[in-house]
């Protein structure tokens, strides 16, 4: 499982550089019609690019949500396992709830993910300093996205903004980046604590 969301999680990554450059193409297109150097068929090219990147990537961000979550959840119940239920702040429902809860999910998987890293480490106390540089940069990317949105289903949609909404595009892909790599060695480091821990307690 951990393997899975891992490599679901880099495979967003992946559709979301291609997200960013379709915004790019999408500015561009636009900026070249109107000044007479693209045609019709041009812009209908970006669209059809532009639908072509979103519809996958959507998928797999969904696939990826899901499989991270599952793992979550064992890696909490592990974790009262190995340090008992009084180490974790939050109850089991916020394992989930917590990323679907709006303003609590500014701050409670956080809270989730930095007491099952405390509890799994195989020396404490441990340091969450990981998880905090993969949290910060995931809600500055998660604020851009929603602004990105309202965007995108304004009414009148302009030159001018397609450059903005391309360059905050590029923004958050690099914020995400940053997040999709160290949730990875988040992931593979708890998981092998887990399992190095429960491997000595059954000698």
């Amino acid at each position: 499982m951990a393997t899975a969301a891992a490599t679901l999680i880099l495979l967003v990554l992946v559709g979301e550089v291609l997200g960013s450059v379709s915004d790019w193409r999408d500015y561009l297109v636009v900026h070249d019609y109107k000044a007479g150097a693209a045609a019709i068929a041009d812009l209908e090219a970006a669209d059809d690019f532009a639908r072509l990147v979103s519809l996958p990537t959507v998928a797999v961000w969904i696939a990826a949500g899901v499989v991270f979550l599952v793992w979550l959840w064992r890696a909490r119940l592990n974790a009262e396992l190995l340090a008992g239920a009084a180490a974790q702040r939050r109850s089991r429902a916020w394992v989930v709830g917590g990323w679907f809860t709006p303003v609590a999910n500014l701050w409670v998987p956080y809270q989730v993910v930095s007491d099952i890293w405390r509890a799994s480490a195989a020396r404490r106390p441990a340091a969450a300093g990981l998880v905090m540089a993969w949290w910060a940069p995931l809600v500055v990317s998660t604020i851009i996205g929603r602004a990105l949105a309202r965007f995108y289903l304004s009414e009148e949609i302009t030159e001018e903004g397609l450059l903005s909404a391309a360059k905050l595009s590029t923004l958050s892909t690099v914020l995400d980046a940053a997040a999709g790599v160290l949730v990875v060695l988040i992931i593979r480091r708890i998981t092998a604590w887990q399992t190095q821990r429960f491997a000595q307690n059954a000698v």
